[in-house]
């Protein structure tokens, strides 16, 4: 005999696990220093904040580290954006140092416990090491260098070097795991603090297990009074018509003048110029300063998909027809060895 079964008898006499309600919220994996966060992680913070809605409408946001630095972090993070629900807290010295092999473990942890629908970091050399680890622990598909969010699964990025757009629809299973390109999400200078600060809590890490196959060795820096390449208002790059490094000091000479950061092209680089921290392109640093000045700069797509955002962009080349003077707002035609040094002359001293 057949009987008749209403919805809510079956979600009364069905496994807890079929209709559990998932967390359905957005964490951001973040960067610190010196007891701040890292600006590409504000701009992770900032891009989070778009997929928020109705039924996703928490925010937390994943440091881990050791010591001091990592508990103001925490601290200052807490209130850094009105958006953020919690700030997670990974205190091991499993985490003293930033190699991919902990950290994915860590997200997949995370995301075991919590389970969110988005997880987020910037693409930054950070962001690109861990979030494919995480993500092949996870078993999903990251979607990366992301410079647009239309709806919660559904993103623009670029492709070709940046000469076309991409809207991407992801279809998968929970968390979608993005990485964003910074400089298509700046930090909103009035959401920089707020009156009630997000509870912070502590990862519970007696199940993280032992030690992966990575070892630390060493971190080697340029030390350098010059601002970061990364987030500078200015930025003064060479390319390969410098044609050495004795030269390359030009560029430099004129950068401590204006107080900008020094960029590279790949060739450049490649040629010994300069360290390969500098370059600015698709397989560098991504920039957007308020001035990109470009010296020797024939403009290859790669450089471009570098710097395309920055706000004024000023190109001295002697080719006329350098691909650079397409999306220059200024362009001079000249010889960069009488420009600059005629530069450096007339441009007054830093204050």
């Amino acid at each position: 005999m057949l009987r008749a079964i209403t919805l809510r008898h079956l979600i009364a006499h069905a496994p807890r696990s079929i209709y559990s309600c998932r967390h359905l919220g957005t964490l951001v994996i973040a960067e610190h220093e010196g007891g701040s966060l890292s600006g590409t992680s504000l701009s992770s913070i900032e891009a989070a904040s778009k997929l928020l809605c109705k039924e996703n409408n928490s925010l937390s946001l994943l440091l881990a580290g050791t010591g001091p630095s990592l508990q103001e972090a925490a601290t200052n993070a807490a209130s850094c954006h009105p958006c953020i629900s919690q700030v997670l807290v990974a205190d091991s010295d499993k985490f003293k140092h930033t190699l991919a092999e902990p950290w994915a473990k860590l997200i997949h942890l995370v995301q075991q416990k919590h389970e969110y629908s988005h997880i987020v970091t910037a693409s930054s050399s950070f962001g690109k090491n861990i979030l494919p680890r995480a993500a092949a622990l996870l078993d999903v598909s990251p979607i990366t260098d992301v410079i647009e969010i239309s709806e919660p699964r559904t993103f623009v990025r670029p492709i070709y070097a940046g000469n076309a757009l991409c809207t991407i629809r992801y279809t998968g299973s929970n968390p979608c795991m993005l990485t964003i390109r910074s400089t298509s999400f700046p930090a909103s200078a009035s959401l920089d603090s707020k009156t009630n600060a997000a509870p912070i809590h502590q990862v519970d890490l007696s199940s993280f297990g032992e030690e992966g196959s990575c070892r630390y060795v060493k971190q080697s820096k340029q030390e350098s009074e010059r601002p970061d390449l990364g987030s500078a208002r200015v930025v003064i790059t060479g390319g390969r018509a410098l044609k050495s490094a004795e030269n390359f000091k030009i560029v430099e000479k004129l950068a401590e003048k204006l107080g900008a950061a020094v960029g590279a092209t790949r060739a450049a680089v490649d040629a010994g110029y300069v360290p390969n921290e500098l370059q600015v392109g698709q397989t560098g640093k991504i920039v957007a300063p308020q001035l990109y000045m470009a010296f020797g700069v024939s403009g290859a797509i790669q450089h471009i998909a570098g710097m395309r955002d920055s706000k004024v962009i000023v190109a001295v080349n002697k080719d006329a027809d350098a691909p650079i003077f397409q999306v220059a707002d200024f362009g001079l035609v000249g010889d960069l060895f009488e420009i600059i040094p005629e530069l450096i002359e007339k441009l007054p001293e830093k204050k």
